[in-house]
């Protein structure tokens, strides 16, 4: 388990299904923002707060010329229940592997009512138009996150 990436470090390539079956990488993404994060399940309820409000944010983020993806090892077809469930209007990638949570070192040891397991560390990114990593949280606390990612964004698009 390595150490969580870090500002000025190149984002790690990766290429996973989208909820519609279609293959979306880090490459689609060159020179424009690019925010990525990474969550536990569909439907729960802190990922259900943190997708809607990326949702809500969809239009300011893109004013910005950025992207949402939020990625879990769910599969398509929870990831379209999901969306179709809540009205959400960002990509979800499925990875089951957890090879896109690995390169991006959120595939982590978690402890849950005693129990020890791996799993996604709650988790966001952005990514420059360079592909560099431009700003990280872990650990994340839902509430406010998507509006937090959304002022750390405009601060380094005027910068």
């Amino acid at each position: 388990m390595s150490d969580i990436l870090q500002p000025g470090q190149n984002a790690p390539s990766f290429s996973a299904p989208n909820q519609n079956g279609e293959t979306v990488s880090l490459s689609d993404f060159e020179g424009k923002w690019l925010v990525i994060y990474f969550y536990p399940k569909d439907d729960t309820p802190g990922c259900t707060t943190e997708a809607k409000d990326f949702s809500a944010y969809v239009d300011d983020f893109s004013k910005l010329g950025a992207s949402i993806i939020g990625v879990s090892t769910d599969s398509q077809k929870s990831h379209c229940k999901f969306i179709d469930k809540h009205n959400l209007t960002i990509t979800l990638l499925s990875d089951p592997e957890h090879q896109v949570a690995d390169a991006f070192s959120v595939w982590r040891l978690k402890k849950f009512m005693g129990k020890e397991y791996m799993g996604i560390e709650r988790s966001t990114f952005i990514v420059s138009p360079d592909q560099k990593i431009a700003y990280t949280w872990t650990k994340v606390k839902t509430k406010d996150h998507a509006q937090t990612v959304l002022t750390r964004l405009q601060a380094l698009v005027n910068q």
